[in-house]
């Protein structure tokens, strides 16, 4: 273990004069793009041209491009890594999957990237064909990729970079659940996270690397976790949880950097909305001497690269005619925030939900019940387009509708809460159904009050019975742990798909006024 230097978790730079031998490295970092190359809103969806005049937009590839070539501007010696999950989240992936992620990302000249859970989306083929196109290394230590030999030729364990004259070690992770949360099929094997870190750690030590960047895309709780159990990583760049670090925001999880011992922890929020910049000072023996920095907002002050607008605009072109059909009015902001689908009863999970049942109540259908991790936006009061129904359901996924047990429900809704302080997606958000939650009873017994409305009235759910419900293919196949409704009956996961179902259901009730009443109740 590298011997403690740092005086305390919050980590202030030490007063002693530098060593003539210490190393100064800035660390550019981005984490969670999901594909919002054009500018977001305050709610994280895709911001309209008029607000962006404004000024009241956020993030977008072309605020990216001017900030990270400020940055380098200032001199010094510079790293720029991504933590993972640049696909999936916007029209652009529907139409180009991660073409655009590798432009781009080779554009900026990428020092390194680690694969996310999303890159998977759509299989090892369309993120080999990623791998091949991205000139940064593309990172994953925790897989086992023989049965894929394609990717396997295009993704490394670690990688060593040299900057400055020093060697820096470099080693990525991804979740060890991926194979729930994505689509990487039967042939990608993923391991333990610490164990295969530790493994490419020590051959890198042993080669003589004694600076080492961890890119983890396994999120902040796990983060703090590894940095405790792991030897000789001096800086964590994280991702998947979506966290925003800061010593100035209330809103922030923690202080930027975290201090775990001696390892810095440092994350970005997500969607480009900010560049994190940290810089680590290491000692001639690779110990960091100092650490500090802050992630950058992104905002109407940072200029937008006029060359990078004008592509971003011509790769929109194709897609104008979908995102620009207007949908409906909704009379207030529908709240599908990942803070609150993931944790409670929000108004978008009410929306998706309410609008699952609606399409296949007449089939003897009674439940429906959306994973809160597949909203992925909030839509703002007003006009909403088709555009962004698809920011929150940019997945392409199919309504599923099939008969379980109560048991199995009640099951689901366990499932749905046994990661709660993670902030993890499979949170249930329901329709036809209510339940109460209790995050401290002991793991079986943290859902109760669970009731079905049958026949106008809500009764209490019978485990024995057998029920109709609806969700999406995703979750039905058994994504985000849900694999109590793998072997279900009368599956069919083939229906339309759950972004159109929504637009129909808005338009159906439109002008819609969010709902909160008491779906969910945490004890």
């Amino acid at each position: 273990m590298k011997s403690t230097l740092l005086a305390s978790a919050a980590l202030v730079a030490l007063t002693t004069g530098a060593a003539r031998a210490d190393f100064a490295l800035t660390i550019l970092h981005t984490n969670d793009f999901h594909d919002r190359f054009e500018p977001i809103s305050k709610y994280d969806s895709t911001c309209p041209p008029e607000d962006n005049t404004a000024g009241e937009c956020f993030g977008g590839i072309a605020r990216l491009v001017t900030a990270i070539s400020e940055a380098r501007g200032q001199g010094g010696t510079r790293l720029l890594v991504d933590a993972g999950d640049q696909f999936q989240g916007s029209l652009f992936y529907s139409r180009y999957k991660g073409e655009l992620a590798a432009e781009f990302m080779n554009a900026l000249d990428y020092d390194a990237m680690t694969v996310g859970n999303h890159e998977f989306d759509d299989g090892p083929a369309v993120l080999t064909d990623f791998a091949r196109k991205l000139e940064a290394p593309l990172l994953m230590a925790n897989a086992d990729l023989t049965g894929e030999p394609g990717l396997r030729a295009e993704v490394q364990k670690s990688v060593v970079v040299e900057k400055g004259g020093e060697k820096i070690g470099i080693v990525g992770l991804t979740p060890l659940d991926t194979a729930e949360l994505a689509s990487p099929g039967p042939n990608v094997i993923f391991t333990e996270p610490v164990q295969a870190a530790q493994a490419e750690v020590d051959r890198l030590t042993d080669e003589g690397v004694t600076k080492i960047v961890l890119l983890s895309h396994l999120g902040y709780e796990a983060d703090k976790e590894i940095a405790s159990a792991l030897k000789n990583v001096d800086v964590i760049v994280g991702g998947h949880s979506h966290t925003l670090l800061s010593n100035e925001d209330e809103a922030a999880a923690g202080p930027y950097p975290t201090m775990v011992g001696d390892v810095a922890i440092v994350t970005a929020y997500a969607y480009g909305k900010y560049l994190g910049e940290l810089n680590v000072t290491f000692d001639d023996a690779g110990r960091i001497v100092s650490a500090e920095g802050a992630p950058m907002l992104l905002d109407a002050s940072v200029a937008e690269d006029e060359a990078t607008v004008a592509r971003v605009k011509e790769l929109a072109a194709p897609l104008e005619e979908i995102r620009s059909r207007v949908v409906a009015e909704v009379s207030a902001p529908i709240d599908g925030s990942r803070e609150s689908c993931r944790s409670g009863e929000c108004a978008m999970g009410n929306l998706v939900s309410d609008a699952m049942l609606d399409r296949v109540r007449d089939q003897g259908i009674q439940i429906a019940i959306s994973n809160g991790g597949g909203l992925r936006a909030s839509i703002d009061a007003g006009t909403v387009t088709m555009g962004d129904v698809l920011t929150v359901l940019p997945f392409q996924n199919t309504l599923s509708t099939f008969q379980v047990k109560g048991e199995a429900v009640v099951a689901a809704l366990e499932n749905g809460v046994s990661e709660l302080e993670e902030g993890a997606g499979r949170f249930a958000q329901v329709a036809g159904l209510k339940y109460a939650f209790d995050p401290a009873a002991p793991v079986g017994g943290r859902i109760s009050d669970v009731m079905v409305m049958e026949e106008g009235g809500w009764q209490p759910i019978d485990p024995g019975k057998t029920y109709g419900v609806v969700s999406n293919n995703y979750v039905r196949q058994g994504g985000d742990g849900f694999a109590m409704f793998v072997d279900a009956a009368n599956a069919y996961d083939f229906g339309p798909d759950l972004a159109d179902v929504t637009a129909e259901y808005l338009v159906a009730h439109a002008p819609y006024t969010p709902v909160i009443e008491g779906r969910i109740t945490r004890k």
